[in-house]
């Protein structure tokens, strides 16, 4: 009985550190939760939050699933506070159901993290730690500009820049909030801006993985070309930051424990690859790595979109995942085309400076051919899209 009670005792001890996940189904957050229930010294306890569960979901006793819809207060402060002793928080989600460029948005982000944010500080009985909040570099421009533009050439953003003062960004909505409730406190609390996120996920609504990964299965299914739909600048040139999730969930975990950067004022970081890209580079790598053969002339035709394009296909995809006996999924659950339209007709620069995380020490970098080929397999071996033939 005495060392059963040892053990126990020791098992305790070891688990230092309880994260709370919001948004544990995304494209990090699932990375995040990943990370962290591997992890030994020290152990951690992983409460992911999200409003569905994943379709294919984290195995592991130290993860526990809360199906929550953080826009209800009382759902919210009803099952978040029974989660015991809470040090750490992860918030890598939001809410799409108002215009980005909006004040619904921004008030609809504040309140969804204020019903997950009071109930924690209430009943957390002071183990709180810190928080992390992931934004992107989205707040480093006016999405009003990005609209408006005629071919700005952005600079290469620090974090340092000022805010843009027209439109809304509900960015700064929740990076406000964390600033009135935590500033002056003893929890430090920091915010990652990633650019252009790969990873894998059937729960994500900006999914560039997944999108491309039904466009290349659709295309070899049909024989159709593999082609490139965007402007010849966003192909030839860089235009936006890669920012592979793996890597992003290290750096959340980083700045979330690194005593170094620990700051009760806030610690903004960009989150991004390191190694830039063009799409003229990583177009053959995701062509080979589907199949598919990428004409000559890659680029398609001016009038081309991608929702075009891809209209009418989803019986075509669902005979393909029954065929090939995939998770069951929507075409909408991994593709969202308007979403390629956008991204590779982006009509501004969006890059990010790394030289703050360098300099504090967190060095890591990822190539974006190396991680498009990385999460490509991933949604292979979860059986997401058809293993290689």
């Amino acid at each position: 009985m005495a060392s059963s009670g040892r053990a126990q005792n020791q098992e305790a001890s070891a688990t230092k550190n309880v994260a709370i996940i919001f948004g544990v189904t995304g494209l990090v957050g699932r990375e995040i939760a990943r990370k962290l229930i591997s992890t030994t010294n020290p152990k951690w306890k992983v409460y992911g939050v999200a409003r569905e569960p994943d379709r294919v979901p984290l195995q592991s006793p130290d993860y526990h699933f809360i199906p929550c819809d953080l826009l209800n207060p009382l759902e919210a402060r009803t099952k978040l506070s029974l989660i015991p002793d809470p040090t750490h928080l992860f918030w890598v989600t939001w809410a799409a159901q108002h215009p980005l460029d909006s004040q619904q948005c921004c008030d609809q982000n504040r309140a969804m993290m204020v019903n997950a944010l009071d109930p924690l500080l209430h009943c957390s009985a002071g183990t709180l730690k810190h928080v992390s909040l992931q934004t992107g570099l989205k707040h480093y421009v006016s999405l009003r500009e990005i609209a408006n533009s005629k071919g700005i050439v952005g600079q290469r953003y620090d974090e340092g820049c000022p805010r843009v003062e027209e439109g809304f960004n509900f960015y700064y909505a929740l990076e406000d909030l964390l600033k009135e409730r935590l500033q002056g406190g003893r929890v430090a609390w920091s915010v990652l801006r990633p650019g252009l996120v790969t990873g894998n996920s059937s729960r994500s609504m900006y999914n560039l993985i997944g999108s491309l990964c039904v466009y290349g299965t659709i295309c070899r299914r049909l024989n159709l070309p593999f082609v490139f739909g965007g402007t010849r600048d966003c192909w030839e040139e860089e235009y936006m930051d890669g920012s592979d999730a793996g890597l992003v969930a290290e750096h959340h975990i980083w700045a979330a424990t690194e005593e170094r950067v620990r700051s009760t004022d806030g610690q903004a970081l960009n989150s991004v690859n390191g190694p830039g890209f063009a799409w003229r580079e990583i177009w053959p790598v995701i062509g080979e790595k589907m199949g598919v053969a990428v004409p000559e002339e890659a680029l398609a035709a001016e009038g081309f979109r991608f929702g075009a394009a891809m209209e009418g296909m989803e019986e075509i995809w669902g005979g393909i995942v029954a065929e090939e006996g995939l998770v069951e999924t929507e075409i909408g659950d991994l593709a969202n085309w308007e979403f390629l339209d956008v991204l590779f007709r982006f009509p501004i620069k969006l890059l990010g400076s790394r030289e703050k995380s360098d300099r504090l020490g967190f060095t890591a970098r990822r190539e974006m051919a190396e991680s498009v080929s990385f999460w490509i397999d991933a949604m292979r071996e979860e059986m997401l899209i058809p293993r290689e033939n």
